[in-house]
C-alpha cells in the first residue's frame, strides 16, 4: 500500500495504459481521479471501480482546453482533496487507414489537435496543480513520453506525435529542475510498443516488425508501464527526478 492516503489524477485514464495506471494506484491504496474525454466510457468504468470498493472520481474534459482542465481540477479536489500525484497520460496518435499522415499532406487541424492533447494537456494540469504541491512541499509528476520522442518511427507514427513526445522530455527535465527545491519529483516514461487499442490501429505487419527487433520479442503490457509509473511516485523513488525511463523491452535502447 505504497500510495495509501495519496490522491492521484490520471489524464486519459479511461482505457489502455491509463486504465492500467488507475487500477495500479487503486490497488496501492490511493484515491484516484480520472480525467478523460469520453464521458460515457469513463462514467461506466468508474462505476465498476466504485462497486469494487475503490475511492475514485471521474471528470469528462478535453485536456487541451485550459478552462475545462481548471474546472476538472476543482471537481477533483472537491471530491478527493488536494492532488499529490499527477500522471499526464492523455495522448492521441491519429492514423489514416492504419498509416501515419506524412507532413506534406497533414491537415493543420490534426497537427493542432495532437499538440493540444499530448503537450498542452500536460502543461494545463501541471500549471494548475503545482502551486498546491509547492505550498504543501510535496508532489509527484509523471508524463507519458514515448520511444518515438527519441528516435524516428515514421512507419508507425507521424510528425505531430513524435514532436509532442520529444517535447515532453524537455518539459520533464525543466520541471524537475524548477520544482525539485520544493520537494516535487518529475519524471517521464517512454513506452515502446504496448498492447493497447491505439497500437492496434497500425498494421499487424508493423507491430510484428517491432517485435522482431525487440530483444524481449513481444509487445509490452499496460500493467508493465503502470508498475514503473507507480514506482516513480513511490517512497522508493524519492531521490529519482528528471529521468526518462524506457519501458520498451530493449527496443531502441537509448
Amino acid at each position: 500500500m505504497r500510495h495509501a492516503d495519496r490522491t492521484v489524477l490520471v489524464t486519459g485514464g479511461g482505457g489502455g495504459i491509463g486504465a492500467a495506471i488507475v487500477e495500479r494506484y487503486l490497488d496501492e491504496g490511493a484515491a484516484v481521479a480520472i480525467v478523460d474525454f469520453n464521458a460515457e466510457v469513463g462514467e461506466r468504468y468508474v462505476a465498476a471501480l466504485a462497486d469494487r470498493g475503490h475511492k475514485v472520481h471521474f471528470v469528462a474534459a478535453d485536456v487541451s482546453d485550459f478552462a475545462a482542465c481548471e474546472r476538472a481540477c476543482a471537481s477533483v479536489e472537491a471530491a478527493l482533496g488536494p492532488v499529490d500525484i499527477l500522471v499526464n497520460n492523455a495522448g492521441i496518435s491519429p492514423k489514416h487507414a492504419g498509416q501515419p499522415m506524412p507532413i506534406h499532406r497533414m491537415d493543420p487541424a490534426e497537427w493542432r489537435q495532437v499538440v493540444g492533447v499530448n503537450l498542452h494537456g500536460a502543461f494545463n494540469f501541471s500549471r494548475l496543480l503545482t502551486a498546491g504541491m509547492i505550498e504543501r512541499g510535496y508532489g509527484r509528476i509523471v508524463s507519458m513520453s514515448s520511444v518515438a520522442g527519441k528516435a524516428y518511427l515514421g512507419d508507425i507514427v507521424a510528425a505531430h506525435y513524435s514532436t509532442t513526445k520529444a517535447a515532453l522530455i524537455g518539459f520533464t527535465r525543466h520541471l524537475a529542475g524548477e520544482l525539485g527545491p520544493h520537494g516535487i519529483t518529475v519524471n517521464a516514461l517512454a513506452p515502446g510498443r504496448i498492447a493497447t487499442p491505439m497500437v492496434r490501429t497500425v498494421s499487424e505487419a508493423a507491430n510484428r516488425g517491432v517485435v522482431d527487433i525487440t530483444p524481449l520479442r513481444r509487445l509490452g503490457e499496460p500493467s508493465e508501464v503502470a508498475d514503473v509509473c507507480c514506482y516513480l511516485t513511490s517512497p522508493q523513488a524519492s531521490f529519482v527526478t528528471g529521468q526518462v525511463i524506457d519501458v520498451a523491452g530493449g527496443w531502441l535502447m537509448t
